[in-house]
């Protein structure tokens, strides 16, 4: 990637949003921080994140219903849910909706950080697989043979 990916943080938690922003930072990543999903929808780097780290339950949208706001626009961003709550169910629905990962909190700095290299392992993926879709249905032209 030749820019430095940007992850936005969706927590209601002042002190969770503030600790995941100050590692993410620490490891090179620009980050973005909201206390609401609608903050996050109406701010410029909706169209700029490359992952986000949402949390399940918050006051007003909860991350299940910005996941499904964001899939019904069209915005594929690679999804890391937070919770505090092992709510099974709602797991199972984020991660079957598309979900890179559903982590309960607390959770371990290495265990986030894999989440969210394999959240942009699949973006580069996304983004490798159009790249050859193009190439492979550009025309083909005949190479001269040598003489």
């Amino acid at each position: 990637m030749s820019s430095i990916s940007l992850i936005s943080i969706v927590d209601d938690d002042e002190s969770v949003r503030e600790s995941l922003e100050g590692l993410l930072k620490s490891v090179g990543f620009r980050v973005e921080a909201f206390a609401s999903a609608g903050d996050f929808l109406n701010s410029s780097a909706l169209r700029a994140t490359d992952c986000l780290i949402l949390d399940v339950r918050m006051p007003g949208m909860g991350g299940p219903e910005l996941q499904g706001k964001l899939i019904a626009s069209q915005h594929s961003i690679p999804i890391i849910f937070i919770t505090a709550h092992g709510d099974e169910a709602v797991r199972a629905r984020v991660l079957g909706d598309g979900a890179v990962d559903c982590l309960l909190k607390p959770f371990n700095e290495d265990v986030l950080l894999s989440a969210v290299q394999a959240a942009l392992g699949q973006t580069e993926a996304e983004s490798e697989s159009v790249s050859e879709k193009e190439e492979n249905d550009a025309p083909v032209r005949p190479v001269a043979a040598k003489q």
